[in-house]
């Protein structure tokens, strides 16, 4: 007779027997044993706490929003090749709007996605067109020829705000093309949405500082410095020059906080877990503990539960940070 044993009770059975034998748990599994005994469940909305919700502008927003990258197939999977177009194939229209609407009841009100991607803005509005409420904030990419375009686009799909998406404003911050920057930022106020700047390098905010664009908000990325040691050997110097490691890894985690605890504006901060290398618990401590306003992290519908749960956890627990919440 066959009998079916539970994820639960294996993995159970799993640690009982390391007491007998040597056996070296990975992360993952060490992950999959304390979801098995201890699900975690995010909090009623009625018990949030006020600093859960923040504004930029005039628009309020979730301290945690809902990245774009995963809904629209586009993966940061180090070696593997095959990442993307498994989600594309995970991430269906249902899924997607599934995601969308598990977000919401969770309390996060804001996604992110690039309005360039037609079919999911479609999915978009067809969310919306059923019910849904989540916010829409543009990350965008204008040809230099044409700066209003992509503006523009933002604004046909109901976008609250937009901001320069990192690899550009990267791009154009190594060029001294600064004045660019700040004839998009203009013309997304112009447009009536909340305007940023999004970098992976930290010369991007700095020149635009320098510059006096003032934009409404910074898009930055942020986690510790220990998780970029292990991974710098592996990166030569004509990649970090030329592309500022804009795959996962922020370069000068301390400079940057340096720097943007003398900055009023609010901070969303991305890449806070390196694209899956790190745990939820450390890299929100990590970034809210040192100045971010936000942060924008993508998401499967089974992670929106424990990464709100998480962070509800670290923003109630944070109280000292070098730079003030500007919401």
């Amino acid at each position: 007779m066959t009998t079916r044993v539970s994820r639960r009770r294996f993995l159970a059975r799993s640690l009982a027997a390391s007491a007998a034998a040597p056996v070296v748990m990975s992360v993952e599994e060490h992950r999959l044993l304390a979801r098995s005994q201890a699900p975690v469940t995010a909090p009623p909305l009625a018990t949030r706490s006020e600093r859960w919700m923040g504004r930029i502008g005039n628009v309020t927003i979730s301290r945690l929003l809902c990245g774009g990258n995963l809904i629209s197939g586009y993966a940061h999977s180090r070696d593997l090749i095959y990442v993307s177009e498994l989600l594309t194939h995970y991430f269906t229209d249902e899924k997607v709007m599934d995601t969308w609407a598990l977000c919401e009841r969770h309390g996060i009100n804001t996604m992110v996605a690039y309005p360039g991607d037609p079919h999911c803005i479609e999915v978009y509005r067809h969310y919306r067109a059923r019910g849904g409420k989540i916010q829409y904030l543009a990350q965008i990419s204008p040809d230099p020829k044409d700066l209003k375009v992509e503006v523009t686009k933002a604004v046909d799909a109901g976008a609250v705000g937009a901001f320069l998406v990192g690899n550009t404003g990267d791009r154009w911050a190594r060029e001294q093309a600064v004045g660019r920057i700040g004839e998009v930022v203009g013309l997304i106020k112009e447009a009536g949405l909340i305007a940023g700047v999004a970098g992976h390098e930290l010369r991007t905010p700095q020149l635009v500082e320098a510059a006096g664009i003032a934009p409404d908000y910074y898009v930055k990325t942020l986690h510790d410095q220990s998780y970029w040691s292990k991974q710098q050997a592996s990166q030569t110097q004509d990649v970090i020059d030329n592309y500022g490691i804009d795959n996962y890894w922020c370069r000068e985690p301390d400079r940057v906080v340096d720097f943007m605890s003398g900055i009023a504006r609010p901070w969303i901060a991305y890449k806070v877990l390196a694209a899956g290398a790190i745990a939820p618990k450390h890299g929100f401590t990590y970034a809210f503990g040192n100045g971010a306003d936000f942060a924008v992290v993508g998401m499967f519908d089974f992670q929106v539960a424990e990464n709100v749960a998480v962070a509800h956890q670290v923003l109630t627990e944070t109280h000292e940070r070098p730079r003030r919440w500007t919401t």
